[in-house]
């Protein structure tokens, strides 16, 4: 059994007793161990949720970007994870233990990399100064379910921030101005701590009061319209001056962005719009106006033009593309996929063996490469592959589910629905996991295998009564 998997499922209550006085009043009432546990359990839910995006390139260079500020935070070895919410609305939220979710209307409201890395600076150090759990410091009694409510607020709060500021009320027994004039100590404090951040990993700390004033504009617009980040980071006059005069003292320093957030706003652009209206938009911002970054616009183009179906002309595009972009990793995922156009390449299993040596760990590469091995019935290349990269990220349900296609393809039946009850885990379903569990049972007969799935069944059984007793 994948013990990481198994941890993610333990009731908080299991986690209450003998832990350990760390010296800072949060930690004696909600440990690490518990942000992280309760963050986990939020996370199930994003996970299953439509919303949840779950597109490789977006994901990975949301994680690249935000690790690039976390190595120089307080607390570098803080396990972090970030992921896209696919809503229009405004609004980036921390949950507990280092998960960070961002909305795809903020990625593309932001106008330089240094504004986007600005909001998750912000949202980095709610995180790192521990700022969920010194909402609940002093309140010992029933402090696990107060903090369980609060992560489900915010949750909400992408949607209905009344709702979200409801269930804090509830979870803190009414006491809402203590719960609020905190909240702007603890913006004030993210704000202090982003800028530092910010500086320190080579952006511009001048992109945080840029972002605010032209969020600050929005309030004008009447309060049922307020974008969400406004309600949950309430930004006041004073905040904002705040900011403004920290930076001030920053000198000034042009930075540039990175060719793969402009790539992301485009690929972003390019899912978000009608096939049609997409391929029009990219062909002006291409044509005589010359607007945006050339290079993730011609980007945009070959992808609004795939999901329109017109695969030789986005591989006319994307001719030109491959001269103009330098080598990198979203554009050679890209190259693959032009490539598999082709059903007479015969070289495309190379490009990907060749392309995977120079980019590692690149999500969407690894997809696509699997998915070719499996249809081109390489079965067992694709699981030394997907073996590979979940001994190296076993929270990635992806893997799991292709694992479970090639061991279907061979035969291996048994361990295909071993494989997929650990898909299901991390969807947040426990009763389908034990599902799969209880066929791999009838579908084989190795005793090893047999052993660890009892070990498992028992295990998610007990977990599941365990809910049910809650109830």
């Amino acid at each position: 059994m994948k013990k990481f998997l198994l941890l993610l499922l333990i009731p908080f209550n299991l986690y209450a007793e003998g832990l350990p006085d760390l010296g800072d009043e949060s930690q004696t009432v909600i440990s690490p161990q518990m942000e992280r546990q309760i963050g986990e359990q939020s996370m199930f839910q994003i996970r299953a949720s439509e919303q949840y995006l779950s597109d490789p390139e977006v994901t990975d260079y949301l994680n690249r970007l935000g690790k690039r500020l976390v190595a120089n935070s307080s607390e570098p070895s803080q396990p972090f994870e970030f992921f896209v919410i696919d809503d229009a609305a405004i609004n980036a939220f921390a949950m507990p233990g280092g998960f960070i979710g961002v909305n795809t209307g903020l990625i593309m409201l932001s106008q330089s990399e240094s504004e986007l890395a600005s909001v998750l600076s912000h949202e980095i150090s709610h995180v790192t100064q521990h700022h969920l759990a010194r909402m609940i410091s002093g309140r010992k009694y029933d402090s696990l379910a107060a903090m369980a409510t609060i992560a489900v607020a915010i949750l909400a709060a992408r949607d209905n921030p009344q709702a979200a500021q409801a269930g804090i009320v509830g979870a803190q027994g009414g006491l809402m101005q203590r719960q609020l004039d905190f909240t702007r100590e603890h913006e004030k404090e993210a704000d202090r701590i982003g800028i530092d951040l910010l500086q320190q990993s080579g952006f511009d700390p001048h992109a945080m009061p840029s972002f605010f004033e032209r969020l600050q504009k929005a309030t004008q617009l009447v309060e049922g319209d307020t974008p969400s980040y406004l309600r949950t980071h309430p930004l006041t006059t004073e905040r904002v001056a705040d900011v403004g005069n920290r930076v001030q003292r920053i000198p000034f320093k042009l930075v540039a962005d990175s060719l793969d957030f402009h790539l992301v706003r485009a690929r972003l652009n390019a899912m978000q719009k009608p096939p049609r209206e997409a391929v029009s938009y990219f062909q002006s911002a291409l044509g005589a106006q010359r607007f945006g970054n050339q290079i993730a616009q011609r980007y945009g183009l070959v992808l609004a033009l795939l999901r329109d179906r017109q695969d030789k002309r986005a591989a006319q595009e994307f001719a030109i593309l491959h001269k103009q972009a330098p080598r990198n990793a979203t554009v050679e995922t890209l190259a693959g996929r032009i490539r598999q156009l082709d059903k007479k390449d015969s070289g495309v299993l190379d490009f990907y063996r060749t392309t995977l040596k120079e980019y590692p760990t690149h999500r969407a590469l690894i997809y696509d490469y699997a998915l070719l091995l499996l249809r081109t019935q390489h079965y067992s290349e694709a699981l030394s592959l997907l073996d590979e990269q979940i001994n190296r990220d076993g929270n990635d349900a992806a893997l799991y589910e292709l694992q479970a296609r090639a061991y279907t393809a061979l035969g291996r039946h048994q361990e295909a629905h071993h494989v997929l009850s650990y898909y299901q885990i991390l969807h947040g379903n426990l009763r389908g996991a034990i599902e799969q569990l209880e066929l791999a049972k009838l579908a084989g007969n190795d005793y090893y295998q047999l052993s660890t799935i009892e070990t498992e069944l028992r295990q998610y059984r007990e977990i599941l009564e365990s809910f049910r007793k809650k109830k």
